[in-house]
C-alpha cells in the first residue's frame, strides 16, 4: 500500500513523540467539537503517559507521522493490535483499531495523513496477525478510508459509559 505515496516522507513513531502525538489528538478531538481544554488539561498528562506506554510496545501498537523541519511532527496516524474472537468469515485472533489520524491544519490536503495511515496499514498487513482493521470515520475523513478500501460495518457502533466525563 505505501507505494501509492512517494514523495512523503513517513516514519514510524518513537518514544519521543508522544508529545506530538498528543498535541495531534487535541486538535482532532477539537475538529470534532470537544472542549480539549487549556495546555494542562489533565487529559493531555494522561494521555502523555499513554502513548508513552503504547510506544514502549511496538508489537501490539504502532504510529506514523511525517515531520516538516520547521514544524515538527505535522501529521499522525496510530493504531493498535487487540485480541478477538475468530468466526467464520474471519479464523483471525487478532484484530486493529486505527484512530489518531491528524494533520495540522497548514499541511492539511497534502495527502500526509493518507501516507501514515497507508503505512500503519503495512504494519498491521506485514508484522502483525490481524485479520481486520476497524476505525470510526468522521465525515472529514470517511472518504480517504473509503478510497483505502474500508467498508461501512453492517452494525452500528454503540457505546455506554461507565464513568462520567
Amino acid at each position: 500500500m505505501i507505494d501509492q505515496v512517494t514523495d512523503i516522507q513517513v516514519r514510524r513513531a518513537k518514544p519521543d513523540d508522544a508529545e506530538s502525538l498528543v498535541h495531534l489528538r487535541g486538535l482532532m478531538l477539537a475538529a470534532m467539537g470537544n472542549d480539549i481544554g487549556g495546555p494542562d488539561a489533565p487529559w493531555r498528562i494522561t494521555a502523555l503517559e499513554w502513548f508513552a506506554g503504547q510506544l514502549a510496545a511496538p508489537d501490539m501498537f504502532a504510529a506514523y507521522v511525517v515531520d516538516d523541519p520547521s514544524a515538527g511532527v505535522v501529521a499522525c496516524a496510530a493504531g493498535n493490535v487487540y485480541v478477538h474472537p475468530p468466526g467464520p468469515r474471519d479464523l483471525t485472533t487478532l484484530r486493529g483499531h486505527l484512530y489518531n489520524v491528524s494533520t495540522e491544519p497548514d499541511f492539511r490536503r497534502r495527502g500526509l495523513a493518507r501516507a501514515c495511515v497507508v503505512a500503519l496499514m503495512d504494519w498491521f498487513r506485514d508484522e502483525t496477525g490481524v485479520g481486520q482493521v476497524e476505525l470510526h470515520a468522521t465525515d472529514y475523513g470517511i472518504d480517504l478510508y473509503r478510497g483505502l478500501g474500508f467498508i461501512e460495518a453492517k452494525y452500528p457502533t454503540l457505546r455506554f459509559r461507565t464513568t462520567k466525563a
